[in-house]
């Protein structure tokens, strides 16, 4: 194992940056929100297409027998529309920068969150990655602070 050595070599250790982002300043703040926004707003135009595809080919979703949730698929696709409609809708609130939005985003991205996971049978993977992408947009809108963004 050969040691560096040379002008560029620092045998203390690498140098520090001159300004080293913090996450809790005013821009991470919110960048973090902005890019949840935009989360939402992708979120709820793939709910959206959830929905229409559960209204137009009822084959590419898997139905188990005796689920304690179980729905028709017509049903699912409805919900999803709306529900997708909603998300996508306060989004761009997000986006926008509303205070009402961020709190209202909480609620309804906790109930999708929720709904995901009561779809969990019928397609298990989109829907782990739904409830993953929810999770950080929750984690993102809990974590803001009014008085370290302004």
């Amino acid at each position: 194992m050969s040691q560096a050595s040379g002008p560029l070599h620092n045998p203390s250790g690498p140098v520090p940056a001159a300004h080293q982002p913090r996450l809790d300043s005013p821009e991470a703040v919110a960048s973090v929100v902005l890019f949840a926004g935009v989360l939402m707003l992708v979120n709820g135009v793939l709910g959206i297409l959830q929905g229409i595809v559960a209204l137009s080919r009822n084959s590419i979703y898997v139905t188990s027998p005796h689920y304690t949730f179980e729905f028709n698929l017509t049903a699912w696709g409805w919900i999803h529309i709306v529900w997708g409609l909603a998300i996508a809708a306060i989004g761009y609130g997000v986006v926008k920068g509303a205070a009402w939005a961020r709190v209202l985003a909480i609620l309804v991205v906790a109930v999708g969150l929720a709904l995901n996971f009561i779809f969990l049978p019928y397609y298990p993977l989109w829907s782990l990655v739904i409830i993953a992408i929810d999770g950080f947009i929750l984690w993102a809108l809990c974590t803001y602070h009014s008085q370290t963004a302004d």
